[in-house]
């Protein structure tokens, strides 16, 4: 009886491992990386500048779809100087989501960026894909 018992459990706490594993593989294994523009300033659609002055002055994560793609956009607030730029680490897809990765990149110890404060923001545009997206 206690044999078939610890067969019993093990069984269990087998199929609750691989069930628990299989999900998380299902929601965060990349299925392809996704090509991506940086869109420059002039060419950020109206609506979507306007939301961008509301927000630039804090950390801010933005998604914005006029139907044919979607623009994604990440702003790193207020800094001190200006000189500062946005790495796109990844753009890719899973099953359930689209994933992007960026980093804010300050300026160099031989450059001599403007005094004045800056807000640095990206604007990407990509495919238009109807899945929620998670920035990093």
């Amino acid at each position: 009886m206690m044999k078939k018992l610890l067969v019993y459990v093990t069984l269990s706490f087998l199929c609750m491992f691989f069930a628990a594993c299989s999900e998380k593989n299902e929601t965060t294994e990349k299925i392809r990386d996704l090509d991506f523009t940086v869109v420059a300033t002039e060419n950020i659609p109206d609506e979507l500048v306007t939301v961008l002055e509301q927000k630039k002055g804090d950390v801010f994560y933005q998604t914005y779809s006029d139907g044919d793609f979607m623009y994604l956009c990440v702003g790193y607030g207020e800094q001190a100087t200006g000189g500062y730029s946005i790495t796109v680490n990844e753009l890719y897809l899973t099953n359930e989501r689209v994933c992007m990765d960026t980093t804010l990149v300050g300026p160099g110890p031989e450059e001599n960026p403007a005094e004045n404060k800056s807000y640095p923001y990206v604007v990407i545009c990509t495919e238009y894909i109807d899945k929620p997206v998670v920035f990093k």
